[in-house]
């Protein structure tokens, strides 16, 4: 690959992570955050600290957004003006309005956008992904996905539904992007959401949605954020006409938090197999970004994903079961369905 130059925007656990991969891939970096760190990982792994957004993007080939949900629109707008392509954490925005205008955006100015849906690049999820598109569970009639993690405590954003879209948003999102990348579209959720940010051992957020695919298949979707002590877990089990195939981390582990990353670590873990899926992931990106192959991640998964997410938001508001919009009018149709 030709040298690759990276404006990296934002400085947290997230940042942190993606900085590695891009390091090891050669990559030229320049970092730039509004919270006083892009100092201090700039001095540690000997990178340029840009002064301002529009001095990171000045001749970056790319842009690396891990930064709160809320601003990934604006930044990513910033980016594409400049000439940059765009690798943006996940999710792409919170509401599909603004996904779907990074889509556009990205399209009308000749440049690429992908979503860090990482667990796509987890191995059990490709394994699970390989199973199903070959047939070797035959026809698939359910599918239930579950992930487990301590209560987002290090950054206050991640408290207020309005900046991350609370649990449904910021970690069920990546479940439902398994089960559509898997079924297939989704064409209605029923969800629901509780939180209890004030329990005595700790706060605590809990989140379901039964999604229904356009090819039929139902899939359920459970996500907890729980006291400091809850260990990181995600399971999988899969119905099929040939069998079942199930996964749970803990039970035989295959990931585990390495490193210096603390605290922040338990909801995000890397590898110890090999390549980390961070790495994995953005290596795959850098590709495309240098003329190579598609991604197994598009800017439309990462607009379809918010979709769904935000179907999922409304009908834990309503209690009612909410079809999953196909462009960006609202409010969503209701589908019949009862109250809580």
């Amino acid at each position: 690959m030709s040298r690759l130059d990276v404006a990296l925007i934002g400085a947290g656990f997230i940042a942190r992570t993606h900085m590695a991969a891009w390091i090891a891939l050669g990559a030229r970096i320049r970092i730039f955050s509004t919270d006083g760190q892009a100092a201090l990982l700039a001095e540690e792994f000997g990178l340029t600290e840009a002064a301002s957004l529009p001095a990171a993007l000045d001749g970056a080939a790319i842009a690396d957004i891990c930064t709160p949900t809320t601003t990934h629109h604006d930044i990513a707008l910033a980016a594409f003006e400049a000439g940059a392509h765009v690798l943006c954490e996940k999710p792409l925005a919170l509401t599909p309005k603004d996904a779907q205008h990074m889509s556009d955006a990205a399209h009308e100015a000749g440049r690429l956008l992908y979503p860090g849906h990482v667990v796509r690049f987890f191995p059990a999820y490709v394994r699970l992904h390989d199973a199903v598109t070959s047939g070797a569970l035959g026809r698939v009639a359910m599918a239930r996905f579950t992930r487990t993690g301590r209560y987002p405590t290090w950054s206050n954003w991640f408290t207020d539904p309005a900046l991350s879209g609370g649990i449904v948003t910021d970690q069920m999102l990546h479940d439902m992007d398994i089960a559509r990348w898997l079924f297939g579209d989704v064409v209605t959720v029923h969800a629901t959401q509780r939180g209890r940010p004030h329990a005595p051992e700790g706060p605590v957020a809990t989140g379901s949605a039964t999604l229904t695919h356009q090819s039929g298949v139902i899939s359920q979707v459970l996500g907890v954020w729980g006291p400091p002590a809850t260990p990181f877990r995600y399971t999988f089990h899969i119905a099929g006409s040939h069998g079942t195939l199930t996964h749970d981390s803990l039970a035989h582990p295959s990931l585990r938090v390495t490193g210096a990353a603390g605290a922040q670590g338990d909801g995000v873990p890397t590898g110890d197999f090999g390549e980390d899926p961070f790495a994995t992931q953005i290596r795959e990106f850098a590709a495309a970004f240098q003329g190579g192959p598609a991604p197994r991640v598009s800017a439309l998964d990462g607009v379809a994903a918010v979709r769904i997410a935000a179907a999922a938001r409304q009908s834990a508001a309503t209690g009612l079961a909410v079809a999953v919009a196909v462009d960006d009018a609202y409010p969503l149709t209701l589908t019949e369905g009862s109250p809580r």
